[in-house]
C-alpha cells in the first residue's frame, strides 16, 4: 500500500480545511448572484440610495396606488423592502414581499420637512454575504469532521493498535492483527511491530525446542550416568563381601571399578562442555595456536585407547606449523572428540586417517577411519545432543552421545565449520576448516 509522511498527511488536512469551505462559500455566491463577481456590494448600494432619493422625492405620492405600483416594480427589480410609516407610526406602504428577516440587512430613514417629521422608511436588503458566510462555516465543520475522521482512520486507531497489541504480548498472546495506514511513520512502526512480533514467535518456539532438548538431555545422561554407577556398586559390594577371593578376581574387579569411574568423569565432563557451548558461556581465548601441536595431543591423548583395538592411526598432510587463530584447550577438545569417536566405532586392526591442508586462508583438516561408516539417518543426526547410531544405548561404544556435538560447537565459536561424511571405499570422514592465522595490523 502507497503511503504518504506525515507533514504531507498533515498539509493535505490544512489545505483540505481551508479549501473546503472556500467552495463552499463560492458555490452559494454564485448560486444567489448568477455571477463570480464579488463586487456587487457597491451596486447593491447605488440602488439603495436611489430608491432611497425615489421616496424622498415623492413625500406628496406615497399614498397614490399609482406611484405605489410604480415604484413596487422598481423594488421588485432592486430587490429591495420598503416599509414606508407615518410619523406616528402608521403604514402607509409595504412592498408585498417586505418582511423581517436575520438574513437580511436594513436600514431606517426619517424623512423631515420644514423640521417636521414626515415619515419613517425602513428599508431591507439583502445580506449578500451572510448566506455566503453560513454556507462557509458549514463547509469548515464537514472538513473538520472528515479531516478528524482520517486522522483517526490513519493516525488514531493504529497507534491504539499497536498499545492494545503491546499489552496482549505483555500477557503471552502473539496473535496480534494492526491496523493498516497511509501515513508513512506509522505504517513503518507497524512493520517494525509485526517483524518484532515475529522475532518474539520465533524466539519462544525456540525456547520451546530448548526446553524440550534440555529435558531429553537431562533423562539421557541420568540414564547414561545410571548404567555404571550400578556396576561400580556391584562391583564394590563384591570387594566387601569378599566374592573377589583371589588376587587375579580383586584386580579384575579393581580394574572394573576404575574404568566405570572413568566412564563416569567423562560422562560429567562432556555434560559440562555441552552445557556451557549451549548457552555460551565458553570463554574463548583467541591466540595464534599450531594446528598441528593440537593434533598430536589429540592422538597421543587416544593412542591407549587405539592399542587396545590394534587400531593404526596416522597423520597426513602439511608439516611445520600450521597456525589458525583461537583456544588451544578448546580445539584439542574438538579434535580428542572426534578421534575418540573415530576409535569407537573403528573395528579391531583397523587405520585411522588424519589429514591437514590448506585451501582459501584456511586449514582443512579431516579424520578419516575404516569402520562402516555413516548411515542416512546418522549423517543428517550426527550433531545433535544425544544421538547414537547404535540401536541400544550401550555407553561402551556409544559413549554419551555429546562428542560431535561439542567439537561442532567449539569450531563453530573459532569461526569454522564442521561436516560429516563417507568416504567412497568406505568408512566415514568428519572434516572441518579453521581459519588460517593473520597478523594483527596496528
Amino acid at each position: 500500500m502507497k503511503t504518504i509522511r506525515i507533514r504531507t498527511f498533515t498539509i493535505l488536512c490544512c489545505t483540505f480545511l481551508t479549501l473546503v469551505p472556500w467552495v463552499f462559500f463560492v458555490t452559494v455566491h454564485v448560486m444567489e448572484t448568477k455571477s463570480f463577481r464579488f463586487d456587487i456590494k457597491e451596486e447593491q448600494r447605488n440602488q439603495l440610495e436611489q430608491t432611497i432619493q425615489l421616496v424622498e422625492e415623492n413625500k406628496a405620492n406615497w399614498t397614490s396606488p399609482v406611484w405605489q405600483d410604480q415604484f413596487n416594480q422598481h423594488l421588485k427589480e432592486s430587490k429591495i423592502d420598503v416599509s414606508i410609516q407615518s410619523a406616528s407610526d402608521d403604514v402607509i406602504f409595504e412592498s408585498s414581499s417586505y418582511q423581517e428577516r436575520t438574513s437580511r440587512k436594513s436600514e431606517q430613514v426619517t424623512v423631515i420637512e420644514d423640521g417636521q417629521i414626515v415619515g419613517r422608511v425602513y428599508v431591507s436588503y439583502s445580506n449578500t454575504r451572510m448566506n455566503q458566510t453560513i454556507a462557509a462555516i458549514l463547509g469548515f465543520v464537514i472538513a473538520l469532521l472528515l479531516s478528524a475522521l482520517a486522522f483517526r482512520k490513519y493516525i488514531l486507531k493504529p497507534l491504539e493498535g499497536m498499545g492494545s497489541g503491546a499489552r496482549q504480548i505483555a500477557e503471552g498472546d502473539l496473535d496480534v492483527e494492526l491496523p493498516k495506514s497511509i501515513v508513512t511513520e506509522i505504517a513503518d512502526v507497524r512493520d517494525g511491530f509485526n517483524v518484532m512480533v515475529e522475532g518474539l514467535k520465533k524466539s519462544f518456539r525456540k525456547q520451546a525446542e530448548l526446553d524440550e532438548n534440555r529435558r531429553f538431555v537431562i533423562a539421557a545422561v541420568a540414564h547414561d550416568l545410571r548404567t555404571p554407577l550400578f556396576a561400580l556398586r556391584g562391583y564394590l559390594d563384591g570387594l566387601e563381601q569378599g566374592i573377589a577371593d583371589s588376587p587375579e578376581k580383586r584386580a579384575k574387579y579393581l580394574a572394573v571399578c576404575k574404568e566405570k569411574s572413568a566412564q563416569l568423569d567423562r560422562l560429567v565432563e562432556d555434560l559440562f562442555t555441552y552445557k556451557k557451548t549451549e548457552i555460551s558461556e565458553m570463554e574463548l581465548k583467541k591466540n595464534k595456536v599450531n594446528l598441528e601441536q593440537v593434533v598430536e595431543h589429540a592422538i597421543d591423548t587416544l593412542t591407549p585407547s587405539a592399542k587396545d583395538k590394534n587400531i593404526t592411526m596416522m597423520r597426513t598432510g602439511l608439516e611445520g606449523d600450521v597456525v589458525v587463530t583461537g583456544d588451544a584447550h578448546l580445539l584439542e577438545r574438538a579434535i580428542t572428540n572426534i578421534l575418540d569417536n573415530a576409535v569407537r566405532h573403528t573395528p579391531p586392526h583397523g587405520k585411522i586417517t588424519i589429514h591437514l591442508e590448506q585451501a582459501n586462508q584456511q586449514v582443512i583438516f579431516s579424520v578419516r577411519d575404516t569402520g562402516v561408516g555413516f548411515t542416512e539417518e546418522e549423517l543428517k543426526h550426527a550433531f545433535d545432543p544425544l544421538f547414537r547410531g547404535e540401536k541400544s544405548r550401550n555407553a561402551l561404544t556409544g559413549g554419551a552421545g555429546l562428542g560431535l556435538t561439542i567439537s561442532q560447537r567449539i569450531i563453530r565459536l573459532h569461526g569454522g565449520a564442521l561436516t560429516v561424511t563417507n568416504h567412497a571405499t568406505g568408512g566415514a570422514i568428519v572434516k572441518g576448516s579453521l581459519p588460517w592465522y593473520c597478523e594483527p595490523t596496528l
